[in-house]
């Protein structure tokens, strides 16, 4: 096996082909936040609910990852903005494949805002990333997000398909995607794309609204999802990640994993 295989392994689960990936790269976005003061905390407890992967930015690979609890993969995010940047949607490269091979990361990631005013350069940096990738065999996850003047619907399929396929036909490994809506749009967006899809959470919000998108993303062809504040911000992110497992690597049902958060919540159980 070549070093990108052996690295996707430590990324994907080997049964299933599947992947559950809790990114937790927002520090740099919003500073310091629920479920991020204590990133070891949060990384153990995600990885005892069954998490594949912990994505972040260098201080998450300091500061937190394999400090305590059961091993997970590690995908070390290159690239990143404020929220108090003139122009947060403009993601400039922060880090590099070589270190984070120094640091021991079992991939690498970048964000491309398809539309925005810098999509030039971004997707510049996400062609020389891919090419260093492949020629220190590192995983690339790129994350693709339709932003800009001519999005009217970020989440519409036409734009979304294409923000994914751009990712793979650059030589991304992996691409992480917003949801279309159904599992019938989404199909549109998996079978475009020739590499796995991620399914991305985006903002906080309720348990079964969560697991009903990671459950429709998962009908629609997703290799998995990339979940960060549903999983890290829930009151027992091991519980919340153990009910996503359940979809995703068990093809439970939103009820059956619903059941399993109602019933670890009866019995007690860690909290952040």
């Amino acid at each position: 096996m070549r070093g990108k295989e052996i690295r996707l392994e430590r990324i994907m689960d080997r049964n299933t082909g599947k992947t559950i990936i809790v990114p937790m790269d927002h520090g740099v976005t919003n500073g310091p936040m629920k479920g991020l003061i204590d990133m070891g905390r949060t990384v153990e407890l995600v990885a005892e609910g069954g998490a594949n992967a912990v994505l972040g930015h260098l201080g998450l690979a300091l500061y937190g990852h394999r400090r305590r609890g059961p091993d997970v993969g590690l995908i070390l995010h290159l690239s990143g903005s404020t929220s108090l940047a003139p122009d947060p949607n403009e993601k400039v490269l922060v880090n590099t494949v070589q270190n984070a091979l120094k640091m021991g990361a079992d991939g690498v990631s970048i964000h491309v805002n398809i539309g925005a005013e810098s999509e030039t350069r971004m997707l510049q940096d996400l062609g020389n990333l891919a090419v260093e990738c492949m020629e220190w065999g590192m995983p690339l996850l790129a994350m693709m997000y339709p932003r800009g003047a001519k999005i009217k619907d970020e989440h519409g399929v036409e734009h979304v398909a294409l923000a994914a396929r751009v990712a793979a036909e650059l030589g991304a490994d992996l691409v992480k995607t917003v949801y279309t809506g159904s599992p019938e749009s989404f199909r549109e967006v998996t079978r475009g794309c020739p590499v796995p899809v991620v399914v991305a959470g985006g903002s906080k919000t309720d348990e079964r609204v969560t697991l009903e998108l990671i459950a429709g993303a998962m009908e629609g062809g997703a290799a998995g999802i990339s979940i960060g504040r549903n999983a890290f911000q829930h009151p027992a992110p091991d519980r919340f990640v153990r009910a996503a497992a359940a979809i995703v690597h068990g093809r439970r049902s939103v009820e059956e994993a619903l059941e399993i958060i109602k019933a670890e919540k009866e019995k007690g159980g860690k909290k952040l």
